[in-house]
């Protein structure tokens, strides 16, 4: 099953998560295809899309942890937190790696971030960026995020390469603005490469034009990754034909080493044939999420 399945894309900067996608739809003929975490447009790297049935998967791959190379400059703060926007104020004044190290750990495990006043999130209805374009005030509140990494890669004065590895939902361009005022030096992102996704790395990527030219070529199932590699903590409980019959109809099935938390059901054909939750004190396999049809 072909159209049940995972694209990788190295996503090129200038591109929108939604234009991948719709680039993809088109492509593969293939109606259901959405992302498992949006990309802004300036950022480039890891995207993930799923393929079909697939996309029930995305809940589980939009959660995970994800890494980046971020290229935070110092001097200067914008509207939009990076080099898109206006510059509200201007200092030109470039830290010392010694300071900048020194403030990294505020930064780290479990902060509070506000999200950018330009982002997509909605206040009473309406995304913020689109009150923020007509210059009305907005204010956000800050969210629980967690920075699992943060290390300074290089440092070529104002620009600071950074390594980030962060949960679902933190935005790289409100710690690039948080750590230019710790500094009182300001700063914004001028740039940003997802470097891993869940368990998908840049090694795994496709160049978006190498994708496009396999759909006019027809080669394009080939690069198509199962959709059990999307979930490889989960795992694997092997089914037989008889189990298949009783997931597919929503039934249990017993559990022979003992049930616990979420796993794989592979089927005899080696698919992925459900997501299991283990139920019943761990003796039943309950299907959480059913592929097979």
């Amino acid at each position: 099953m072909k159209d049940f399945g995972l694209l990788v894309v190295d996503k090129p900067v200038g591109s929108t998560s939604h234009f991948v996608v719709q680039v993809v739809r088109r492509g593969t003929r293939v109606r259901k295809v959405g992302h498992a975490g949006t990309l802004d447009p300036r950022a480039s790297g890891v995207l993930v899309l799923c393929l079909g049935a697939a996309t029930r998967l995305s809940e589980y791959l939009s959660t995970s942890v994800k890494r980046y190379e971020a290229v935070i400059r110092f001097g200067a703060s914008t509207k939009t937190y990076d080099t898109e926007g206006e510059i509200v104020r201007h200092t030109g004044i470039a830290p010392s790696l010694e300071e900048i190290e020194e403030v990294l750990p505020r930064f780290m495990g479990e902060i509070q971030q506000v999200p950018p006043p330009f982002s997509a999130i909605k206040v009473k209805g309406r995304k913020a960026y689109e009150m923020a374009r007509e210059g009305r005030e907005v204010y956000l509140d800050p969210r629980e995020v967690t920075i699992h990494k943060l290390e300074a890669v290089s440092y070529d004065p104002p620009d600071l390469t950074l390594g980030v590895m962060s949960s679902a939902g933190t935005y790289i361009r409100s710690l690039a603005h948080d750590i230019g005022e710790a500094l009182s030096t300001g700063a914004h992102l001028a740039a940003l490469r997802r470097t891993k996704a869940g368990p998908f790395s840049l090694e795994d990527t496709l160049p978006l034009a190498k994708l496009e030219a396999s759909f006019v070529t027809g080669t394009w199932k080939q690069y198509v990754i199962p959709a059990k590699d999307a979930i490889p903590d989960f795992p694997i409980v092997e089914i037989d034909d008889e189990q298949m019959q009783l997931i597919r109809n929503g039934h249990r099935v017993p559990s022979d080493e003992g049930a616990n938390g979420l796993a794989r059901a592979i089927g005899p054909d080696g698919e992925l044939a459900a997501v299991l939750e283990g139920v019943e004190d761990g003796t039943m396999w309950h299907p959480r999420k059913v592929f097979i049809r």
